[in-house]
């Protein structure tokens, strides 16, 4: 009977691989394999959507670890149980009487399972795109990461599959889950250059980007495998496996051989963008791609700003800590996506004015230098402490002691307080006690 149908479809000129694979689309749990993945991906994604948005590169390295770590086990899982159908439904031998070969069969079957899972990534992929594109500065999105991770959930499909027809057991497919999960991220916590092996290696792609032949070679490793083991299962030649599988031995010999060298710096990180300058305020430089939370910094320093303008000495610039600061600039304080910077935006201005300005006021001892006078020590502490909180606009300094010093510095004329910050700005390069100016 089946044999009749197929040669009355094969008659009326529509291919039967091609048929049962658009059926094969449509049913069973190939589409909410698609599904499964597209959530897997975007829950944990949004559950730390401040950490990655704004980032091209932070956000494609949350993506790709949960892709490899998550999405990677859950096909591989989903197309094991597909895998195991026919044993599961005693058709096994049904199958022998179907014209076709042993490979296509296998193909039709298991490519529904990768196809909806490429399906599931690729729709979360453009979510947490449209997501961080609004708040992203300089750079873009890797073309070559995306494309292995592809790559990964296409291969790990037909791998799973291939395992769920050989092994005969219910309990196969989420133990082969917890088996790639394991796979996936254990080499992660080595230092070995052999852990770039492993598609769940997670890259720092905030800095840095994959050379130009990264996504062949790594397609040429994860998909070789795959063909290899569909090749050593199904083909009538099982001998023509030995050509994907040495494919993937040189790719991961050039994989391992590479290690860290498979990313480059990227140079849109180390670029410098600096506000538009305005009279009387400091230009802000930072990297590029922070360039949309200089609005930010601006308004939370602009109190240190009005305070220091017209003081001697006062810096003319602040640039970010990855530059080396020329001459009358100082550093900017940290800030870090996710912790104090949230869809460019400074999450507590206040405390970032203060790390600025604890920045400006840190002394630059040279060896030997300190005092061993313990008192004139901490009337030196105490006045830096006055200063940082006068200049933030803390409410309260961090020593209780440093409260009065404050107040001096509050109640000072204008034009006295510009002079004594000139004298305490020129003196921080010094550790002597004596030529910090007293409050």
């Amino acid at each position: 009977m089946t044999a009749s149908v197929t040669s009355v479809k094969a008659a009326a000129g529509r291919p039967p691989a091609r048929t049962a694979l658009r059926t094969e689309l449509r049913r069973g749990i190939a589409p909410w394999t698609g599904l499964a993945v597209a959530l897997t991906l975007l829950v944990p994604m949004w559950s730390k959507a401040a950490q990655w948005q704004g980032s091209w590169g932070t956000t494609q390295s949350e993506l790709h670890a949960a892709a490899a770590l998550l999405g990677g086990p859950l096909v591989a899982a989903a197309a094991c149980w597909q895998g195991g159908r026919e044993h599961r439904r005693r058709t096994t031998e049904l199958l022998l009487s179907v014209p076709r070969s042993r490979l296509a069969q296998v193909t039709t079957a298991a490519a529904p399972i990768a196809l909806w899972a490429a399906a599931g990534y690729l729709l979360a992929l453009g979510v947490v795109f449209a997501a961080t594109a609004p708040y992203t500065g300089a750079g873009g999105p890797s073309l070559a990461v995306a494309v292995t991770d592809l790559g990964l959930l296409l291969s790990i499909g037909f791998v799973g599959f291939v395992v769920g027809r050989l092994v005969r057991w219910r309990l196969t497919a989420p133990v082969l889950a917890v088996v790639l999960y394991v796979l996936l991220g254990a080499p992660g916590y080595m230092e070995a250059s052999g852990r770039f092996l492993s598609p769940g290696e997670q890259y720092q792609l905030g800095w840095s980007v994959p050379v130009w032949w990264f996504a062949p070679v790594m397609l040429a490793w994860t998909g070789g495998i795959a063909a290899a083991v569909l090749l050593a299962y199904a083909a009538r030649r099982r001998l023509s496996a030995v050509v994907p599988l040495a494919l993937a031995v040189a790719a991961g010999a050039v994989i391992a051989s590479t290690g860290a060298g498979l990313l480059r710096d990227d140079p849109t990180a180390t670029r410098k963008v600096c506000s538009a300058p305005a009279p009387g305020t400091p230009q802000l430089c930072v990297k590029a791609p922070d360039a949309p939370v200089l609005p930010s910094v601006s308004a939370a320093l602009a109190g240190m700003f009005s305070r220091l303008e017209g003081v001697p000495g006062a810096p003319v610039g602040y640039v970010d800590s990855m530059f080396r600061p020329k001459g009358g600039e100082a550093v900017l304080g940290s800030a870090t996506r996710g912790w104090s910077v949230t869809r460019n935006r400074l999450t507590d201005p206040q405390a970032y004015a203060s790390n600025t300005v604890l920045t400006l006021v840190s002394r630059d001892c040279p060896g030997g230098s300190r005092t061993s006078d313990r008192e004139a020590a901490e009337r030196v502490e105490l006045t830096d402490d006055a200063v940082r909180t006068w200049l933030a606009g803390d409410d309260s300094p961090w020593d209780p002691e440093a409260r009065p010093l404050v107040t001096r510095l509050e109640a000072m004329p204008d034009a006295d307080r510009k002079v004594w910050l000139g004298r305490f700005l020129a003196a921080l390069k010094s550790c002597a006690p004596a030529e910090v100016p007293a409050l």
